[in-house]
């Protein structure tokens, strides 16, 4: 082990302890307030509608034991739903990219795209998922169009903004060594902007889960989203918490996958902060 490991490795365990008692902490005043005849009710008249409106976390646990264990009805529908935001991840993703990069590169484009960007970033978009259930059916595609126009913004506008901050004195030297456009692209723009992405990655992931929840919502026959919409109409609140917990844990394994990319990808990039951002 490396000379002055160890307290890293004792901070980060120190960190993870907290977090972890912070969740039980979390959960136990869950428990404690919605489990009848413990405390004397103070913002219901029965001492059962906090659990009716809340839930009961043991109950919320058996909800998940059943799914994944007892009678593993979860594993089609996650799929379905995991499915869908991976794809809308990507393809929003690679699409923000892509067009960020471009019109940062073309300003004339830029201006005359602006109004165009700014309208369409205005327009609340999950208007358009009943639209895109016409287009493109009930199946995955209306979902993953939905999360793409959700993702693509987020990604857009910090890859545009993180290629416009290039600094002018990084650029000038690198024309001056003889840099052509390909190699000021690879060398200057791309890792100025690759920060500004990242940042971006991190909202995208509960974007892009939104963006599919939404549309099985609207429409669909399978999902996670469609359990907790069954469980909504039947006012079943632990169903419907169950499956919260469930897209939630998976959006933190999603947005930790982006976090270990991001830390493979930015090795280049001073840990303590930079001098003058590229």
């Amino acid at each position: 082990m490396k000379k002055g490991s160890t307290p890293i490795l004792q901070s980060k365990t120190k960190l993870v302890t907290c977090q972890l008692l912070l969740l039980v902490a979390i959960f136990f005043f869950w428990w404690l307030m919605t489990k009848p005849g413990l405390i004397p009710p103070f913002m219901f008249q029965d001492e059962n509608q906090a659990a009716f409106f809340f839930g009961e976390p043991i109950q919320i646990g058996k909800v998940i034991w059943d799914w994944f264990v007892v009678n593993l009805e979860i594993y089609p529908n996650l799929a379905v739903t995991l499915t869908e935001t991976v794809l809308a991840f990507v393809f929003g993703t690679a699409a923000g990219l892509l067009v960020g990069l471009w019109l940062a590169l073309a300003p004339t484009a830029a201006a005359i795209a602006d109004p165009y960007i700014k309208g369409l970033n205005s327009m609340p978009r999950v208007i358009l998922a009943p639209i895109f259930g016409v287009w493109f059916g009930l199946g995955i595609g209306s979902k993953v169009a939905l999360g793409i126009t959700l993702v693509f913004f987020i990604v857009f506008f910090n890859v545009y903004q993180g290629v416009r901050e290039v600094s002018p004195n990084v650029l000038a030297s690198a024309r001056m060594l003889g840099a052509n456009k390909t190699q000021l692209l690879r060398f200057v723009y791309l890792p100025s902007a690759m920060s500004w992405v990242f940042s971006s990655l991190h909202s995208s992931v509960g974007m892009a889960f939104v963006g599919a929840v939404v549309g099985e919502y609207l429409g669909s026959a399978s999902g996670v989203g469609y359990l907790i919409l069954q469980a909504e109409s039947t006012f079943d609140i632990n169903t419907v918490m169950a499956g919260i917990l469930v897209l939630t844990t998976f959006a933190l394994v999603l947005d930790w996958m982006v976090s270990l990319a991001e830390h493979h990808f930015m090795k280049w990039q001073p840990k303590g902060g930079r001098s003058e951002k590229l």
